[in-house]
């Protein structure tokens, strides 16, 4: 995409959008609700298989099925035009799900003709925006938008309205083995925890013993640091000689304005600053931020 136009997109804002996909097409609007475009039969909708959120808690759908049955959608689902007669959920996937459960014949809706593109930023940004997302889904969906329509990292901070370092901290999260990935989706891991592990030797061992023990992120950090210098860990996930807390701040602002795992050590009056990258595409990274004197 050229700079023109993504300059155009992102000063206008997928909030901005966001809040146009809650008004009708005539503009009306309650002041309970926002007033549907048409109601549609929940059989001719159906979901975007490109939205990023892929995990809905069963009881929450069931809880929110219970709410309809008793007082309708308050809130239409946003959807697009696939045919004449047929449409596709851009926003609302839950509210659909749980209609289903509700036994709705159908469902009201609120048209916007959009393309590939923005269907896939509006979703991603009406998820993150109702911290719908988990960790994962969130990073998937942001690699999606990078592999597929061109977007760097610093486009996406200001499309979703996060900074550049939570775009890239939240990529790391990939890096991860499946099993750690599935840990993370599920809930067991913080994003926090699963970001110690990144660049670690054995990220399936370390979440583990995360997940048993019960460890704090702050401990899990410290775990990680050791599992990296070799250190053997003592009870709790502390190492036989911990750092203090200010080094471990340090470590960790470093660590999020860099978006790779940054370690500091202690020696004397002096010391060293170790930056673990993993490939060369980081390490240019590493190289341009000391060249500029920016971070």
């Amino acid at each position: 995409m050229s700079d023109d136009h993504s300059k155009r997109r992102l000063g206008r804002g997928l909030a901005a959008l966001i809040g146009e996909m809650d008004q009708p097409v005539d503009g009306a609007a309650r002041k309970s609700a926002v007033n549907p475009d048409r109601s549609v039969p929940i059989e001719f909708i159906s979901r975007n298989p490109r939205n990023p959120r892929r995990y809905f808690n069963e009881d929450e759908l069931q809880d929110l099925a219970g709410s309809i049955r008793q007082h309708g959608i308050v809130q239409p689902v946003v959807v697009r035009t696939l045919s004449s007669d047929r449409y596709e959920i851009i926003a609302g996937e839950r509210r659909w799900r749980a209609a289903q459960l509700a036994g709705l014949v159908e469902i009201p809706v609120i048209v916007r003709d959009v393309d590939d593109r923005t269907a896939l930023e509006l979703a991603i940004v009406e998820n993150v925006q109702r911290s719908d997302l988990n960790p994962l889904e969130e990073a998937l969906g942001y690699e999606q938008l990078i592999a597929e329509h061109g977007y760097t990292q610093n486009d996406l901070g200001e499309v979703i309205g996060k900074s550049r370092s939570h775009v890239a901290n939240s990529l790391r999260l990939l890096k991860l083995p499946d099993e750690v990935r599935t840990m993370l989706a599920e809930g067991s891991l913080s994003a926090g925890h699963a970001r110690a592990l990144v660049s670690t030797g054995d990220p399936v061992g370390l979440a583990k013993t995360i997940v048993h023990k019960g460890l704090s992120v702050r401990d899990a950090e410290r775990l990680a640091q050791n599992h990296i210098r070799g250190e053997t860990i003592s009870s709790a996930g502390a190492a036989k000689e911990p750092k203090d807390s200010d080094t471990v701040a340090l470590e960790r602002s470093l660590s999020d304005r860099l978006g790779l795992a940054v370690t500091i050590s202690h020696k004397g009056d002096g010391g060293q600053i170790r930056i673990n990258y993993k490939s060369l595409d980081q390490l240019e990274v590493v190289c341009r931020l000391l060249e500029s004197g920016q971070s």
